[in-house]
């Protein structure tokens, strides 16, 4: 009984496609060793890129300054991107029927790139969700204190209920979509590259405002919070890498990389941010200025927290340091 993936590859059928005669699979024979190393290069620079976001979440037991509709929007068009490449790359992985183990591994190393990189972003989600604060006190020693902490959709500090909600819908538009690709490619293939253009397309959408609100959260904390700067200084530039790749290989579109292009630019942009707070931070304290919790300075000055818990404060000061605070203890 054929399976699933081999149904997939040969378009409904257990036997080698009849579309994809052995003539058009000659490109694929013999692969430019250049190629295979810079694409093996790519592949274990992306697994590197997302260890120091896996380590530093870990590290700080906080998922803090990580918006959850940032983890939202990638993890869906990151699902978009791996179904377009999936599909783009059917004839090239229906290849593998002739050209044999080592150039059936160099013609899938895009699949790989691609799989790998939504891989490594869904266990930022899984962190995200083990993470996240769950209680009062956890969330007070957040930095800075969090107001408002009942919002479950809180940018700066999200609940569980959010991560839970993240994750459910990441799980349910990756089922749904697979489902309907494996019923493209069983019932209407002629449909399979407009519908993996619809996938792209939808993927550079997400992508392009997935950063937007990771940019005002991280904005609005003051700090870096969880990101990690280094992940971002090796993904920022190494996105056009990855996107020229993509380009040059056989079987993919401009739907395939052009995401990575979008997502590029919106990271560069959020780690000139997460620098000038990391600057801002050691001048805070080299100089002795703000308090610091959870390694990271707080935007509201320098306040000496014990007296703070005393209430040693005036009335009008405590009221202007934290003033939704003071008002959710009221109700």
């Amino acid at each position: 009984m054929a399976t699933v993936f081999d149904t997939l590859l040969s378009g409904g059928s257990p036997h080698p496609p009849p579309t994809i005669p052995p003539s058009a699979c000659t490109s694929l024979e013999n692969p430019s060793w250049a190629n295979l190393l810079s694409s093996l290069c790519i592949l274990f620079g992306i697994i590197g890129s997302y260890i120091p976001q896996h380590h530093r979440i870990i590290s700080r037991q906080s998922s803090e300054g990580i918006s959850p509709f940032f983890l939202l929007l990638g993890c869906t068009s990151g699902t978009g991107t791996l179904l377009n490449i999936l599909i783009l790359s059917k004839n090239v992985l229906g290849c593998c029927w002739y050209i044999g183990g080592f150039n059936c591994f160099a013609a899938g190393l895009g699949v790989a790139q691609v799989g790998t990189q939504w891989a490594c972003f869904v266990v930022i989600i899984l962190l995200f969700m083990i993470y996240v604060p769950r209680d009062a006190e956890s969330l007070e020693r957040a930095s800075p204190p969090l107001r408002s902490w009942k919002n479950p959709f809180s940018n700066t500090h999200p609940t569980a209920s959010t991560a839970l909600i993240v994750t459910f819908t990441c799980l349910v538009h990756f089922v749904v979509h697979l489902i309907f690709a494996f019923y493209i490619t069983a019932i209407r293939p002629n449909s399979l590259v407009s519908y993996a253009n619809f996938l792209g397309v939808q993927a550079t959408i997400l992508a392009s405002v997935q950063y937007i609100p990771q940019i005002l959260t991280t904005w609005k904390l003051g700090h870096v919070g969880s990101l990690s700067i280094p992940m971002m200084c090796i993904q920022t530039p190494g996105s056009f890498v990855w996107a020229i790749s993509l380009a040059m290989r056989e079987g993919t579109a401009w739907s395939s990389w052009i995401t990575y292009v979008v997502t590029g630019n919106l990271q560069g942009c959020l780690l000139v941010m997460c620098v000038m707070f990391g600057i801002q931070e050691r001048r805070s304290k080299a100089k002795g200025m703000g308090t610091v919790v959870n390694g990271a300075p707080s935007r509201y000055g320098a306040v000496d927290t014990s007296r703070r818990e005393q209430g040693e404060y005036g009335n009008g000061d405590e009221e202007e340091e934290r003033p939704l605070l003071e008002g959710n203890r009221m109700t």
